[in-house]
């Protein structure tokens, strides 16, 4: 509350010494006004985070309609602004047609001192939030458009497997349906989720992506739904959580297999509540998102040996759309090779860098165990590597200089990820920065995976 400006509205000249002396010293400001007709001009010329606002105002007045129509005025002139109503016992059923106008709670006259100030706290930490949102919500936009710019290719190739992937993103995307996305690593997981967004009836709200697999145990509730300042002993602020970050947004999980049973209890139970209560705190907040969720892994197999909750695949499986491999669209491979060339001549300044025939058929007879991201990665470092402006087949080192192709051997797609981690581990010899990076994923993931399938 010390953080938070207050405006107080009501006729009752008591009412208004009572609150200034039980609000005075707790809030950064506080003012008073006996009159509503200054109201909107106060809220433009000074910057408020709460506006309390009595219902009636003329004597002999008590409809509460008065204080009706000056919330939805500060409702379209000043939506930044949190508005809490006060309003006699008897006038309730007002109050809360009120809070569903858009006020954020309302105050009974006469009240319990602990409960109102008890009922501001939540109010200003809300209005904190809201501002928090807001800018965040601000860069992750520009991060979008900039992602967008890059991806909006990489999403309009020509393949049928690839065509039947955007028809379902087109038909699922205006809707609120959870959606879980599968497929290999490197097939474009998150360049999917975020063109769900991009269609989506909240595509001018935030989406915040968030890594599971990059989790610890041990910050997961506080990483996902914020803590209050002093829950724990290197909580030195209040922290947003992710989820309450994207309220009104998309929430992409990324990794969800790598979810421990224990944390996927508490994910459950967010899901189905749609509510979440910060570390520290016993208030429950309300959230409303939209839940994209992806994984490499089989969740089914998962379900079947007790390391994944069948109810929370349930909850997370609305609409599945499982992305092919690039073996499986290979008619893409060129287009992609000559996105990603383009790009990276740019970017390295060799503006005359070409492929020859020879090396754009290498290209389409690896098997590319990495997929997209793999040969991102191979263009990439060809062209710094390549001594001339043509790149050759020997610029392209697969099957000897690179970890196997998951054509070389047979399994389960888990036991080809065993594989395809202790290949790497041993191609490096136990650098684990390098192992990460050339897989793609994260050192936290794998980690993870190396605990995971006891490497």
């Amino acid at each position: 509350m010390k953080q938070c400006s207050i405006l107080i509205v009501d006729d009752n000249k008591s009412v208004l010494s009572a609150l200034e002396f039980l609000l005075s010293g707790r809030c950064k400001k506080l003012k008073t006004l006996s009159t509503p007709n200054m109201l909107l001009n106060e809220l433009k010329g000074e910057s408020y985070d709460l506006l309390l606002l009595d219902m009636n105002f003329s004597a002999g007045i008590n409809t509460g309609n008065e204080g009706l129509y000056w919330l939805q005025r500060v409702l379209d002139e000043a939506p930044g602004v949190g508005v809490i109503m006060i309003t006699a016992y008897g006038d309730v059923e007002l109050a809360v047609k009120a809070v569903r106008m858009g006020a954020i709670d309302f105050i009974l006259k006469p009240w319990n001192n602990k409960k109102f100030l008890a009922t501001i706290e939540a109010a200003c930490r809300l209005s904190n939030s809201r501002k928090e949102v807001k800018r965040q919500k601000g860069g992750a936009a520009s991060l979008d458009d900039t992602k967008n710019n890059n991806e909006g290719f990489l999403l309009d190739c020509k393949s049928l497997a690839w065509k039947r992937v955007m028809d379902v993103v087109a038909k699922v995307a205006g809707t609120n349906a959870n959606v879980l996305i599968t497929g290999e690593n490197g097939t474009g997981k998150e360049v999917v989720a975020r063109e769900i967004h991009r269609q989506s009836l909240r595509k001018n709200e935030v989406m915040v992506a968030v890594d599971m697999g990059a989790i610890t145990d041990t910050l997961f509730e506080s990483e996902l739904f914020g803590h209050k300042k002093g829950a724990f002993t290197d909580a030195k602020a209040d922290r947003l959580g992710k989820i309450e970050e994207a309220n009104n947004g998309t929430l992409f999980l990324d990794e969800i297999g790598n979810l421990p049973l224990p944390l996927q209890a508490k994910l459950l139970t967010v899901i189905q509540n749609r509510c979440i209560t910060r570390v520290g705190e016993n208030q429950p907040i309300p959230v409303d998102i939209r839940l994209i969720c992806a994984t490499n892994c089989n969740l089914i197999q998962m379900v079947d040996v007790g390391r994944f909750r069948e109810d929370l695949l349930y909850r997370i499986n609305t609409i599945h759309v499982e992305l092919p491999s690039l073996r499986e669209r290979k008619e893409d491979i060129p287009a992609l090779a000559l996105f990603f060339l383009n790009k990276y001549k740019t970017k390295y300044h060799k503006p005359e860098m070409s492929l020859s025939d020879g090396a754009l058929k290498k290209l389409e007879e690896h098997q590319w165990p990495g997929n997209v991201r793999e040969l991102q990665h191979a263009i990439e470092k060809a062209i710094i590597l390549c001594d001339g402006n043509i790149i050759q087949p020997a610029d392209f080192m697969f099957r000897h200089g690179e970890i196997n192709s998951p054509g070389a051997y047979d399994g389960t797609l888990e036991e080809m990820e065993k594989k395809l981690i202790a290949d790497a581990i041993a191609k490096y010899e136990g650098n684990l920065s390098t192992v990460a990076q050339q897989l793609g994923i994260t050192r936290q993931t794998l980690y993870n995976k190396i605990k995971k399938y006891g490497l």
